[in-house]
């Protein structure tokens, strides 16, 4: 059998944390800054984890 390939796409969006959690970047903060408040870009701050089903299909995703 071949071995399966890690999905890229995935592989450039999520990482996996030392606990083996899955995270990635918040939404929103691709441009367009002025229009959105400060408050709003603080809650986009830093990372958060994938929890569920989300994160049992990007760890296949990951890690075939």
């Amino acid at each position: 059998m071949p071995k399966m390939k890690t999905h890229k796409g995935a592989a450039k969006r999520f990482k996996r944390s030392g606990s083996g959690k899955i995270r990635h970047d918040k939404a929103w903060r691709g441009h367009n800054r002025n229009k959105k408040s400060a408050a709003r870009w603080r809650r986009a701050k830093g990372k958060s984890n994938l929890s569920g089903k989300n994160a049992k299909r990007i760890d296949r995703m990951l890690h075939p």
